[in-house]
């Protein structure tokens, strides 16, 4: 649905444009045998193809954005205001044709009822709209089509106060709260809403409980609410694609499967569903069907490497190291600024999964030329990361060294901090807390691994005082995860594997399941704990790389990732799997131990075979 033309005299009944578009939407959500494209959706697609005068006639404006998310038919119309009646005419186009193959007539004492009648002949079960009344409607579209946030509270406070029941309303005034910082603010307003529930749709009332439970992290509250609004709203693609990615992160691999599946069969455009259900294939096991819906996606968006860089994940998830490299080359290649470069680096980490050192480091030099300005202050401690990590830790360390001593402007003495504080979780690894501590220090004001590194370089401690102390660093409730992940770092350094275990199980459980680190983390407090079949289920994957860069603690899972393997297969009586991975790691971790004597242990285990 198109933003409506005004054709009445008054200019000031202008807002009544966007008010057919909001009413049209909300109130076809229901219907089982139609989808209204969200105007949320199709102005942010809008905002992507160029800035337009926010109140112009959307057939004049929004026709290339409704193309753009994949519409079956258009919707626009115009609207004249006569005394105390709204008379209004809606149009449905083909976009393909351009042809009109629908045409109809309404008028009402209102644009609620003129509205509401235009719905009706698209769809007899259109659902009536949430308010019944004009003044809190008028705020809302002001609101919505506002300049400014500030220019656009006061309205959407106007439109509650007007209609406390108002869901989009107070959905839309939370939002404008969370995004001044006001989280309290915004789930007040969210319940305040809710108290009035029995006056809303199903899907109304889900809508404003799934953004209290994702505000308050409720994961069960969050998947009721998403299962609500599928429910209610069978033909809408996103709320299928909302109960996928909630299925996907509780790693029900088949359930979400199934819920893009459906998105894709309801909108055949729509990639998101489709590569997330690629995604969920290859996590439950099912590598051809994974790659088939790739297909789909490839010929969906021909131009578009982003199905090819998934073909190469869901190749690595499934172990193929080596022929998930060329489709990250390929995706590089397709699109050069397709994430900043970083396929190049995500090739480089599959060829050293494969074992392929040198064509690793080519591939390496790829993404900083493609990620890193020319003469970019930063790209050297990114090679000396690379080096750590591909087996020269020796070489990687001075030139880390040389980096933290760098004196000048501004952006040495950033890159000088981000070195010491690289250096500082180095030491930690290789058991040298003082000088850790050292370095810790002389990384200050240099982020967040500065500050990480300086709080996991204190003074050894009980596994409960570490506890205190991560609690003094990260107290407030939305600060859990940092919490739990600086926690665990420090429980896995001081061996209290017992106590790391549950930390790191909420970690693993909050974190998307492409996230390579928690799996990793996880499956050594397994092993450790002397729970080898957990570890081998959370090691079932080959990680996914990040291609934003090499993580300060990256050297904490990789190429530790094979040394787990290695022993849980050993454990598991598949020793051929197992020595080929204690070898891998050995390669890879080079010539500086840790210390906790994996590498030479992983020595005895291959020197006898």
């Amino acid at each position: 649905m198109l933003r409506f033309e005004n054709l009445s005299p008054d200019a000031a009944d202008g807002w009544m444009g966007r008010a057919f578009q909001e009413i049209l939407d909300a109130e076809l959500e229901g219907a089982p045998d139609v989808y209204a494209i969200s105007s949320s959706r199709l102005l942010a697609m809008d905002r992507a193809l160029g800035a337009r005068p926010v109140a112009a006639p959307g057939i004049s404006t929004e026709q290339a954005a409704a193309l753009s998310t994949g519409a079956t038919r258009i919707g626009y119309g115009e609207y004249t205001v006569r005394g105390t009646r709204v008379e209004a005419r809606l149009s449905l186009a083909d976009p393909q044709t351009g042809k009109t193959v629908a045409a109809f007539d309404a008028g009402a004492g209102d644009v609620i009822a003129a509205a509401g009648a235009l719905a009706r002949r698209i769809s007899p079960a259109a659902q009536p709209y949430t308010t019944n009344s004009l003044p809190a409607l008028r705020a809302y579209v002001e609101a919505l089509e506002a300049g400014t946030p500030a220019e656009a509270v006061p309205r959407a406070e106007a439109a509650v106060a007007t209609d406390p029941g108002f869901a989009p309303a107070a959905r839309l005034l939370a939002g404008l709260k969370l995004a001044q910082g006001d989280r309290a603010g915004g789930i007040e307003c969210l319940n305040r809403a809710l108290a009035r529930a029995a006056q809303m749709p199903a899907a109304e009332q889900a809508r404003l409980r799934l953004e209290v439970a994702t505000l308050e992290n409720q994961a069960a509250a969050r998947r009721q609410a998403l299962a609500v609004i599928a429910a209610a709203e069978p033909a809408n693609p996103e709320a299928w694609i909302g109960l996928g990615n909630a299925a996907f992160g509780r790693r029900e691999y088949g359930a979400a499967q199934q819920a893009f599946h459906k998105a894709a069969d309801l909108d055949p455009q729509q990639p998101a569903a489709l590569n997330q259900e690629a995604y969920a294939a290859a996590f439950g096991g099912h590598l051809d069907e994974a790659i088939a819906t790739l297909k789909r996606y490839q010929a969906v968006k021909p131009s578009d490497p982003n199905p090819i860089d998934s073909m190469g994940d869901v190749q690595l998830l499934a172990g193929h190291a080596r022929e998930a490299e060329p489709f990250y080359v390929q995706a590089a290649k397709l699109d050069p600024h397709f994430l900043n470069g970083g396929d190049w680096l995500k090739a480089a980490m599959a060829g050293l999964m494969a074992g392929d050192v040198a064509g690793a480091d080519a591939l390496s030099e790829n993404y900083a030329r493609a990620h890193f300005p020319a003469g970019s202050a930063s790209s050297p401690v990114y090679r000396a990361q690379w080096r750590f990590l591909s087996g020269r830790r020796r070489e990687a360390y001075a030139e880390m060294e040389a980096l933290a001593h760098l004196t000048g402007d501004g952006a040495q003495r950033a890159v000088a901090g981000e070195a010491s504080a690289q250096l500082a979780i180095w030491d930690l690894y290789l058991g040298d807390r003082a000088t850790a501590s050292a370095h810790a220090r002389a990384a200050m004001g240099a982020g967040q691994a500065a500050v990480l590194a300086e709080f996991l370089s204190g003074p050894p401690a009980s596994a409960g005082e570490w506890s205190a102390r991560a609690e003094k660093l990260a107290p407030r409730p939305e600060q859990s995860g940092a919490r739990d992940f600086v926690l665990a770092q420090a429980l896995l350094l001081g061996g209290y594997f017992d106590a790391a275990l549950p930390v790191l199980s909420r970690t693993y459980d909050a974190a998307t399941p492409t996230d390579p680190e928690p799996p990793v983390l996880l499956a050594w407090a397994y092993l450790e704990t002397g729970q080898t079949a957990g570890a081998a289920a959370v090691l079932k994957f080959l990680p996914i790389p990040e291609p934003t860069g090499i993580d300060a603690f990256e050297a904490g899972w990789f190429p530790r990732v094979f040394y787990l393997k290695a022993e849980a297969a050993e454990k598991l009586g598949r020793m051929d799997e197992a020595r080929a991975d204690y070898t891998l790691f050995l390669k890879l971790s080079g010539d500086l131990a840790f210390h906790w004597g994996e590498e030479a242990k992983a020595k005895e285990k291959t020197a006898g075979k």
